[in-house]
């Protein structure tokens, strides 16, 4: 038997039975009338059986006809064909949501390459920066400076003792827009609701939290409407007092849940992510979540052009918390493949806004100092001492055969910048990361245009097919769907203690090992959005293995770890009720 209930005593609301004369699973409903149209875990709409329009006093709050789920499921997708534009679809599922969870579910389900994109990127960035105009009911949990020595009571609000999963974000690098205040809550929602769809996670153990520690975004500041705290960004201790009071408090309310850190700048990334791994079960999709699907796209793309990793060169062109994360990734699995340790600073560039990193770089500290390239490399190009090595200087002198984009600098993917590796790589690898999709570095059809077809092309936003020389090119879309999802069932399903680097590792090789195997030309490197179920369940397994192995988690055997994910996977479709 599986309780999903309420946190506040004597305010159970439901409870999952097995009735004991049929072996049918059941719901077992301790509401009634009204209370169960409103509230958006509970109802079934036009779907109620006049059976339990009876029994739970619904009778006559409906109209007389009783729906059948696919009749329903189509009136909601024909309202959400009329809703308008990308925003308006965002808002009519939205606003779907917070009426009925399994509904909503079903439908973005069954339109999965259709919703994804705007329940999530791109569409989620227009609703981040419009989020305060077009607020309209509370999801999650916001925390701010005001609930400083009252979190722990805070978060009990959420109204949920069993949650397995938590997005936050302190709203600071939201996609490719900067700081967005409190809209950065768009984001946290969007990835509870993925890992819903994705891998199962019961509505009511998903978990957005928004920790609103001001902002730095004067047009927030100055707009009458705005609801987040109106005084500039937290910074230094007062930053991570809040934090830490937030983590602790988690470790007590929800102590069996894994935290997601979403869309941190920069270095606050990667001190989040130092400062409290072991103090939580966490992880940072940003660095590690964008890491491994990099991975798993590069390890098909160099399978598809007859290349072996440990042979590639590889450019990294954004050096923020996911263009790190790519490369500290990639490094590890270049390791793995036999590169020596010495060597992998010679084997992956990165550059950001001041051009190459390189070790002898004044005053170079943090996590770039990790992913910084031996100075004698770019000397071997005839560069010593210039003070900035751009993107064509080290496409020349470093000749990469892969090129990573995650700047949120549209454009900077040259003509001239891709002709040149092109003379040098007959089939580059070029993975135009950055989104929303204005600030994508080059379009596909552009760099397939530019390599007369002979480029391996994904991007971080959908795009449609590109025909370039009679051959059809599908975008990959490297969406980190296909890795978060999976990692936090796989990892929750298994009671894990910590994250490793090794989870992620497995998380990459499940996910290439879920893309299809073909010689096609255009044939994309990523799985379809259609098999993210597929590929979560693949991922999760992948992940609850190498953590079992490690020992992050409890010693469980293969079918034991099978049987934890597979239950943990809920499905959208209606229970039978009965009065509890």
């Amino acid at each position: 038997m599986t309780t999903l209930a309420t946190a506040r005593p004597g305010s159970k609301r439901f409870e999952e039975r097995i009735d004991p004369a049929t072996g049918e699973k059941y719901l077992a409903i301790f509401r009634r009338g009204a209370s169960l149209t409103t509230d958006p875990i509970l109802n079934k709409g036009t779907c109620f059986s006049l059976d339990e329009r009876d029994e739970l006093d619904l009778r006559g709050l409906m109209p007389a006809a009783v729906s059948a789920p696919a009749e329903q499921e189509a009136r909601a997708y024909d309202n959400y064909q009329r809703a308008g534009d990308d925003v308006g679809r965002y808002q009519f599922l939205a606003a779907l949501q917070d009426r009925n969870e399994t509904l909503f579910y079903r439908l973005v389900l069954d339109h999965l390459e259709e919703m994804a994109p705007i329940i999530y990127t791109p569409t989620v960035g227009k609703v981040c920066e419009r989020y305060s105009h077009i607020y309209r009911r509370p999801r999650g949990i916001y925390i701010s400076t005001a609930d400083r020595g009252r979190i722990v009571d805070t978060l009990r609000n959420a109204a949920r003792d069993d949650v397995q999963i938590i997005v936050v974000t302190d709203n600071e690098a939201i996609l490719g827009l900067g700081d967005q205040g409190v809209g950065g809550m768009g984001i946290a929602i969007g990835k509870a609701a993925l890992y819903t769809a994705g891998a199962g996670i019961h509505p009511m153990r998903g978990l957005a939290l928004d920790v609103d520690v001001g902002t730095d975004n004067r047009a927030l500041l100055q707009d009458s409407l705005y609801l987040g705290a109106r005084h500039a960004r937290l910074r230094g201790a007062a930053y991570f007092s809040l934090l830490d009071e937030l983590v602790d408090a988690i470790a007590l309310v929800f102590p069996r849940a894994l935290v997601q850190w979403e869309d941190f700048a920069n270095e606050r990334a990667f001190e989040v992510l130092r400062r409290y791994r072991t103090k939580i079960l966490s992880f940072d999709d940003d660095i590690q979540g964008t890491g491994a699907i990099v991975e798993a796209g590069i390890r098909t793309a160099v399978d598809r052009v007859g290349r072996h990793l440990q042979d590639e060169r590889i450019v990294v062109f954004g050096a923020g918390a996911s263009g790190a994360g790519v490369a500290l990734q990639l490094r590890h699995a270049m390791r793995a493949a036999g590169i020596a340790a010495g060597d992998l600073s010679r084997r992956v560039a990165c550059l950001d806004s001041q051009g190459l990193i390189r070790k002898d770089r004044p005053g170079l500290a943090g996590h770039k100092r990790e992913i910084a390239m031996d100075p004698a490399v770019a000397a071997g190009w005839g560069i010593h001492n210039a003070d900035r090595v751009g993107l064509l200087d080290v496409v020349r002198g470093f000749k990469p055969t892969i090129l990573i984009g995650a700047s949120g600098q549209p454009n900077t993917f040259t003509q001239e910048v891709v002709k040149v590796m092109h003379q040098a790589c007959e089939r580059p690898i070029i993975l135009a990361l950055s989104n929303p999709t204005n600030k994508i570095e080059a379009l596909p059809e552009e760099i397939l245009e530019w390599t007369n077809g002979g480029a391996i092309v994904a991007t971080g936003s959908p795009f449609a097919p590109v025909r370039v020389r009679d051959v059809t090119h599908y975008i990959g879309q490297c969406n980190n769907v296909f890795v978060f999802p999976g990692i936090g069932l796989g990892a929750t399903a298994v009671g894990a203690r910590s994250l490793p680097d090794t989870a992620f590792a497995a998380a990459a090789r499940a996910v290439y090992e879920s893309t299809d195997r073909t010689s096609t030309p255009g044939a994309p490197i990523f799985p379809p959005l259609s098999r993210l179920r597929d590929v979560s369940y693949a991922v999760a397994l992948a992940v609850g293995r190498a953590l079992v192995d490690v020992g992050a988690a409890p010693q469980l055997t293969p079918v034991e770890i099978a049987e934890r994910v597979a239950a943990s996977m809920w499905e959208p479709v209606y229970l039978k009720y009965r009065a509890g």
